[in-house]
């Protein structure tokens, strides 16, 4: 069974940093993908951010780029990928959580098949 779990939010002042944390595991292929959305009610949910294990690329979103960095970890049973948020803006705020599934980020902003619950994110001004 594949899971996913953000995990690192918080109330940060604006300019502040976070790391949030997803742990993934149940990943029966080799060739995954990993992207973080973020979602502010009354708004369509953003894909911010993503990490392809097949040649570790990542994708930002122009929102984010330059602030925002994602990495990976890996061990045996268990993959977890970072998201680095520096220099936080009030637009930052919202629900973050993470996906992911087979194949790498293109398009991932139209949905992956699996999805975690969210982290909340809170900038304040």
């Amino acid at each position: 069974e594949v899971q996913l779990q953000a995990s690192g939010g918080g109330l940060v002042q604006a300019g502040g940093s976070l790391r949030l944390s997803c742990t993934a595991s149940g990943f029966s292929f080799d060739d995954y993908a990993i992207g973080w959305f973020r979602q502010v009610p009354g708004n369509e949910r953003e894909g911010v951010s993503c990490y392809s294990s097949n040649d570790n690329s990542t994708y930002y979103a122009a929102t984010v780029k330059g602030r925002f960095t994602v990495t990976s970890e890996n061990t045996k049973n268990k993959k977890t990928v970072y998201l680095q948020m520096n220099s936080l803006k009030p637009e930052d705020t919202g629900v973050y959580m993470c996906a992911g599934g087979r194949g790498t980020c293109f398009a991932f902003t139209y949905g992956m098949s699996y999805y975690g619950k969210g982290t909340q994110v809170t900038v304040s001004s």
